[in-house]
């Protein structure tokens, strides 16, 4: 099959979902899963270490292991979304499966003289995110699609959206974002989609009509997500004398996301020229990053655990890719070659997500069990897209300095011994990045577990549960009422760990 493909320039694409401070935080924010211990307990490591995923919190707790072994880990994630839209509510669920964690760590101990008392190296491979996500919002709004299109129309000549004498309809829209920007490719899906007219067909006019009558209309919307932000982690540690462990990681992040966003619009009045309108749009971004992570674990007592370690920010080069559809009953003949097939290409950015810093304590109760707890900070009013010098880049910066704030994030684990059986239970709070929280709510939730330690081997078994409320725009513009989606995730987590 033909794609076609064109390349617009930041100036266009600006405008789009592509760039946003909605996605500065979808790179910038990490899930607890991992290996089921860490799973089960929150991710609340970073005192304790002794474990593959605790690397992300606290990269000395690789010198806290004994012996080398290797871990591998898969998960269950269950999406339930609610989506509320004009008092009505539509419920969504979602399964996916996959191998979330693998990674080994080898252990190399000093002689008995020397104050280092081993050196570790370490792999590890972990999904920081899971994009996979689906739901479904509908409702009878007051406000028609018709809006997001007069409003990037309004202002644009006539004469400039126009197709050429024999031009093909596909390549007239990729010339017009390529060389007018994104709003003027807008304004020309809106005509030529037959949800606008011009006042009159003068090609200086700079004014639009909408060719739908309505009061109310019935709107639906599927938003499906795909993808990942996985990390590999390569992770050195040490430990000096007997209270003192000393680690440093660097990470190697890749991001796949694709979202499939499908709008329809029915319910016009019976005298409307159109009587239905879809619009959908797909966007594709890949991207990799680097990071560094820096930390400590000190033994005060043989008590008492306390950790800190720093996450410098993570610094993406990315590249995004867009395509729509839309038609209605006034569309043109042609407009079925405006498809999936025919892609925008946007010039690859950077984006500079903000550093963390966490704290950690951990009460070691002997053999029989602990308690551990982990405050991190970070500032996501310090996300960026770069170059920075880019005038669109910096109204963009300038709404997530203006909107973001600092997220404080607090986790507690415990863990209790029965033998070679362990229980595990967690909890986990973190703020709200926006400083206004009706964009998104505080996140919440609760983990619990087991592990069976056999000796030479374990397995293990997580669960844990989020519960957060998300506001979400269906368009960019144009539409001003959110649709407000209560999301509960539950992830179980199964790993299998080997000792050698």
């Amino acid at each position: 099959m033909k794609h076609i493909y064109t390349s617009l320039c930041l100036l266009a694409c600006i405008t789009l979902s592509a760039q946003s401070s909605a996605d500065a935080l979808r790179y910038s924010t990490e899930n607890t899963t991992g290996t089921a211990r860490y799973n089960a307990m929150s991710g609340a490591f970073g005192a304790l270490g002794g474990d593959l995923s605790a690397l992300n919190t606290n990269p000395a707790g690789s010198a806290v292991f004994t012996n080398s072994l290797f871990t591998i880990s898969g998960s269950n994630y269950n999406r339930d979304n609610y989506a509320s839209y004009f008092n009505t509510g539509n419920g969504t669920k979602l399964n996916s499966l996959n191998i979330n964690q693998a990674g080994g760590v080898f252990v190399l101990k000093s002689n008995s003289d020397s104050d280092w008392k081993k050196i570790t190296l370490a792999i590890n491979y972990d999904l920081a995110t899971n994009f996979d996500n689906e739901f479904f919002a509908s409702g009878e709004s007051r406000q028609g699609i018709d809006n997001y299109f007069l409003n990037f129309a309004q202002g644009v000549p006539f004469g400039s959206i126009l197709k050429q004498d024999g031009e093909f309809l596909e390549d007239a829209y990729l010339d017009i974002g390529a060389n007018a920007g994104f709003g003027s490719q807008q304004a020309f899906l809106g005509y030529y989609g037959g949800i606008l007219d011009p006042v009159n067909e003068n090609n200086d006019t700079d004014q639009y009509t909408r060719n739908a009558n309505y009061t109310t209309v019935n709107q639906s919307y599927l938003k499906n997500t795909s993808g990942y932000n996985s990390k590999i982690t390569l992770n050195i540690g040490t430990q000096y004398q007997e209270n003192l462990y000393l680690g440093a990681s660097l990470n190697f992040h890749s991001i796949v996301y694709d979202e499939l966003k499908e709008f329809t619009e029915r319910g016009y009045d019976n005298d409307s020229p159109i009587q239905e309108t879809i619009f959908d749009s797909f966007l594709h971004t890949e991207g990799n990053g680097v990071s560094l992570n820096i930390g400590a674990i000190a033994k005060l007592n043989q008590f008492i655990r306390i950790g800190g370690s720093y996450q410098t920010p993570t610094w993406y080069r990315i590249n995004d890719e867009f395509s729509q559809k839309v038609d209605s009953d006034l569309g043109d003949d042609d407009i079925g070659f405006i498809n999936f097939n025919v892609v925008n290409i946007f010039d690859t950015y950077t984006l500079k997500t903000p550093s963390k810093l966490t704290g950690s304590l951990a009460v070691i109760f002997g053999k029989q069990g602990l308690l551990s707890f982990d405050y991190g900070y970070q500032d996501m009013s310090k996300a960026e897209f770069r170059p920075t010098n880019d005038p669109n880049f910096s109204i963009e910066n300038d709404n997530i300095s203006n909107t973001l704030g600092g997220v404080s994030t607090l986790r507690i684990g415990g863990e209790y011994r029965i033998a070679l059986v362990s229980l595990r239970a967690g909890y986990r709070y973190e703020q709200s990045p926006y400083s206004n929280n009706n964009f998104t709510g505080d996140l919440s939730g609760f983990s619990g577990g087991i592990g069976f330690n056999f000796g030479g081997s374990k397995l293990d078994f997580g669960l844990s549960r989020t519960d957060q409320d998300v506001s979400e725009l269906l368009f960019t513009t144009g539409l001003t009422t959110p649709t407000v989606v209560n999301r509960i995730n539950t992830t179980a987590t199964l790993s299998y760990t080997l000792n050698f």
